[in-house]
């Protein structure tokens, strides 16, 4: 299955968040062509979430709340988790979407891969 480079990808749900009336900006670039990709949404309160994708049972990629779990939604635990994985990943992009109704836009389709 061919994807979009990560640049590409991250440029459009940067651009989809903003037809949406978000915020949405590139924290960390990482590694143009296939570096992996986390997305924090911060909804202005001091909380916020944290995805990331993975492969669900038919290859689709899907995208995994990580605040669902332990981490919570403590904005500054979210940011900690997010300085952890850059320390261990030199290719890692963070794209952080700012959103009071805490809106990821990480649904829609923009490659073969799935959401």
């Amino acid at each position: 299955m061919e994807e979009l480079k990560t640049d590409f990808w991250a440029s459009a749900l940067i651009r989809r968040a903003q037809i949406g009336g978000a915020f949405a900006g590139v924290v960390r670039k990482g590694d143009t062509d296939a570096g992996a990709v986390l997305v924090k949404v911060a909804t202005m309160n001091r909380k916020a979430r944290l995805y990331a994708p993975a492969r669900n049972g038919e290859g689709d990629r899907v995208w995994l709340d990580l605040s669902a779990g332990t981490l919570g939604d403590d904005e500054a635990e979210v940011d900690a988790a997010i300085r952890k994985r850059m320390e261990k990943d030199p290719d890692l992009w963070v794209i952080e979407v700012e959103d009071k109704w805490g809106r990821h836009f990480l649904d829609e389709p923009v490659d073969s891969g799935g959401a």
